[in-house]
C-alpha cells in the first residue's frame, strides 16, 4: 500500500477530496518525523513506539569482493507494534495458516479421489 492508497480510502471514507486528505496525512508524518529528531520516541497508543536508537560502529564485509570494511555508527528508526496491532498481526497469521492447512488437505483429498495421468480410474478386470 502506498501513501496515495492511504489518502484515497481516508478521503472516501471521510469525505474530503483527496488534496486535503493528502496534506492531512503528509502533515502528520512529517509531524512523526519532527517528533523522532526532537524526542527521538514517539508513542501512538493502540498502534506503536517509534523510536531512534544509535547503532554502534561494526566490522562487516563487502559480499561483493569479501573485504571487510567499517561501518560507522548511525542513528536508526525502530517500531515496536501496539498490542492491538500484535493482535490484529497474529489473527491474520492464524488465519493464513488455517488457510494453508485446508488447501493442503483438499490437495490431498484430490490427490486420492483421482489417479495419475494416463491411469485408468479402477484397474480393469481380468480375463481369464
Amino acid at each position: 500500500m502506498t501513501k496515495k492508497d492511504i489518502v484515497r480510502t481516508i478521503s472516501e471514507e471521510v469525505g474530503l477530496t483527496q488534496q486535503q486528505t493528502k496534506v492531512i496525512v503528509q502533515k502528520t508524518f512529517d509531524g512523526i518525523v519532527d517528533a523522532l529528531v526532537r524526542e527521538r520516541r514517539i508513542e501512538l497508543r493502540n498502534f506503536g513506539v517509534f523510536e531512534v536508537k544509535k547503532r554502534a560502529a561494526r566490522k562487516a564485509r563487502n559480499p561483493r569482493t569479501g573485504h571487510q570494511v567499517e561501518v560507522p555508527q548511525k542513528y536508526v528508526v525502530t517500531f515496536k507494534p501496539g498490542k492491538e496491532m500484535e493482535a490484529r498481526i497474529r489473527d491474520l497469521a492464524e488465519a493464513a495458516d488455517a488457510r494453508l492447512e485446508s488447501e493442503s488437505e483438499q490437495t490431498n483429498m484430490k490427490s486420492l479421489a483421482s489417479p495419475p495421468e494416463g491411469q485408468p480410474l479402477h484397474d480393469p478386470p481380468e480375463h481369464p
